[in-house]
């Protein structure tokens, strides 16, 4: 059998190629490249997806973040309450408009952020909760806007990996004051290009956010504030509306290749395989799992192949796994190896954390199988039977 990747956007494009380069020849001869009625309309749909009413798209989802907390008026030495084990673009910008992230560790069952640490991390200084939907599993938002409602905090929605994802029967951004959306490629509605989009309920936001992303500019050749040019062009929009009408069938398809993965796995005891919780309607941008220590794992430890992992405490074991599978023909991903308190950028940037030990034994243990809508039944049976032969039951 071919190599197996961590994903295959050929497979989607061919699906949806004739629509696709229909609309982009579409835009090309119409000779409007930026703004106009395809961005228009893409916003009106995608808004109405999510269950929002106003839906401002941008660049990128890391200029949705940024947009987002400079149109709360963040201000240097505010403090963020987020986690660390995300990507950096996360608490890139919050450094960027001075303020302070703060570091709080995960439920150990999810990965997502532990809210009674979140509760405990709230001072005087705290502006804003920015949870993440890691890997596509919701946050438990009843609980975090009950926080942010008692404590007078805005809540910002990290969604990048959880586009469609919900949480009692609600689409994850529509929750907190603003929901922030990555259509880079590699989502689960992802753009040929990067994109990004900002949705919120809030028209004064709404209005804010739209000139933030002009300049600054209320209107042309106006400005009344510093801003950025940060606007989804044309090609990308057009692209994204014929995506967003397959992205439930895909999310379902990512369910099935979680639930086959959930199943065909069950009787490894070196690993730990993701935890749903009951409210939540996860959509798997990646199908996480941890590997377990050495000194948990009968066939790893003390291996003659691995000698370093009859060491306790090193994230030997799952590179061992990830090698393995390699040599089966099976890609593997690893998000995250370094939290980001452990970053070099923040050991000189302003942040605040306690101990981390989830978050920093989740970098040594994560590893992401292969996951994407078109994964056939036969990849991930190669993929499971190659665990069991890696790790034995």
């Amino acid at each position: 059998m071919p190599p197996i990747p961590p994903l295959d956007l050929v497979q989607q494009y061919k699906t949806i190629q004739q629509e696709v380069e229909e609309a982009v020849k579409r835009v090309l001869s119409s000779g409007r490249y930026i703004g106009g009625e395809e961005v228009k309309a893409f916003e009106t749909e995608f808004g109405a997806y999510i269950g929002s009413p106003f839906c401002i798209a941008c660049n990128s989802g890391t200029d949705a973040l940024y947009l987002a907390l400079t149109a709360l008026d963040l201000q240097p030495g505010d403090e963020v309450i987020t986690t660390p084990f995300t990507f950096f673009a996360t608490t890139e910008v919050v450094s960027r408009l001075g303020a302070i992230p703060v570091f709080v560790d995960l439920d150990p069952l999810t990965l997502n952020l532990d809210l009674d640490q979140v509760e405990a991390a709230i001072t005087p200084r705290t502006r804003v909760l920015l949870p993440v939907h890691l890997f596509g599993q919701p946050v438990n938002m009843s609980r975090l806007r009950d926080l942010a409602l008692v404590h007078g905090l805005k809540v910002v929605e990290d969604c990048a990996q959880a586009i469609g994802a919900g949480w009692k029967d609600q689409k994850v951004g529509s929750f907190g004051d603003l929901g922030c959306f990555s259509f880079f490629p590699t989502k689960n509605l992802g753009a040929c290009g990067d994109g990004g989009a900002i949705v919120t309920a809030d028209p004064n936001l709404a209005q804010r956010l739209r000139q933030l992303r002009e300049h600054g500019s209320p209107e042309r050749y106006y400005h009344s504030e510093l801003g950025l040019n940060s606007r989804l062009d044309v090609l990308q929009a057009a692209i994204l509306r014929i995506k967003l009408k397959s992205l439930d069938r895909w999310n379902q398809q990512r369910r099935q290749v979680a639930d086959r993965y959930q199943t065909g796995l069950q009787g490894l005891s070196a690993l730990q395989l993701p935890h749903v919780l009951p409210d939540s309607e996860p959509v798997w941008h990646q199908y996480t799992l941890r590997v377990k220590s050495c000194t948990d794992s009968p066939r790893c430890a003390g291996s003659p192949e691995t000698p370093a992992c009859s060491l306790p405490d090193t994230p030997r074991c799952r590179d061992w796994v990830r090698s393995q599978l390699a040599d089966r023909g099976i890609q593997s991903m690893v998000y995250y190896p370094i939290p980001l308190h452990q970053q070099v950028v923040y050991q000189s940037l302003p942040c605040r954390f306690g101990p981390l030990p989830v978050a920093e034994q989740a970098a040594g243990t994560v590893l992401s199988l292969p996951m994407f809508p078109e994964l056939s039944s036969d990849q991930q049976d190669q993929v499971i039977q190659s665990l069991h032969q890696v790790l034995g039951t």
